[in-house]
């Protein structure tokens, strides 16, 4: 096995963080309402969340189905989104829109970057590795890196809109492999998402690894990390 010489990084759920997130005020707003949410509710609505933003076949069909009605496409994603939560089929029909809405009108999160991050940031850039970000953005993010104070890290920034390719698709990952300048066996990739992140590095042959503070995915066919002080070790 060849020894890695670049780390490339998922972006949002990973090294880039909303607080709070989506989920804990989705659960908290429809609770509210009187519905009964258990602890597996929320685990398998979180993980139906990160299937669905995996470029998943459904996200395809409902982005051409409701194309520029934004409003449309966030009121079906909260219904399909209330069914994963075990919500019947008529209820999340009949929620749906009053739920979306609080949704657009009070969830107002602020960006975290965790503390460890920026740690391992700075020993892999010291330590001569190459580090690269791969988003399923649509449009460049450059600026927003700059404003975080993390472009310093990086020989690369690709959002999946500039190549209309996104994770899992081999192509995002063969054209993130080109910018690194390294083979997929040199070059060790971490996302939080299994069906993006996960899956697409390891069709594309790089190492993966799972960044899972929750527990999401315990059945995780490769290496997971809890914290980024773990990631070093890894690469020994």
């Amino acid at each position: 096995m060849k020894k890695i010489k670049a780390v490339l990084f998922d972006l949002d759920g990973t090294l880039f963080h909303h607080l709070p997130s989506s989920g804990e005020i989705f659960v908290e707003h429809i609770r509210s309402l009187g519905l009964q949410i258990c602890e597996a509710d929320r685990l398998r609505a979180e993980h139906w969340v990160h299937y669905y933003f995996a470029h998943s076949p459904e996200i395809q069909a409902d982005s051409k189905t409701f194309g520029n009605d934004s409003n449309g496409f966030w009121v079906n994603f909260t219904q399909r989104r209330l069914s994963a939560f075990g919500v019947g089929s008529t209820q999340s029909a009949e929620l749906a829109p009053h739920v979306s809405d609080h949704m657009s009108k009070v969830y107002r999160p602020k960006i975290h970057v965790p503390e460890d991050a920026h740690t391992l940031l700075k020993f892999l850039q010291e330590s001569g590795y190459l580090l690269g970000m791969v988003s399923n953005r649509e449009a460049p993010y450059r600026e927003e890196m700059q404003k975080l104070k993390m472009d310093c890290y990086f020989q690369f920034f690709l959002a999946g809109g500039e190549i209309n390719s996104f994770k899992p698709d081999a192509l995002i990952f063969e054209r993130a492999l080109e910018l690194a300048g390294t083979s997929a066996q040199e070059t060790m990739y971490v996302g939080d998402n299994y069906f993006a992140d996960i899956v697409g590095s390891q069709r594309a042959g790089m190492m993966p690894v799972l960044y899972d503070p929750i527990s999401l995915f315990p059945d995780a066919a490769c290496a997971v990390i809890k914290s980024f002080a773990e990631i070093p070790a890894l690469l020994k």
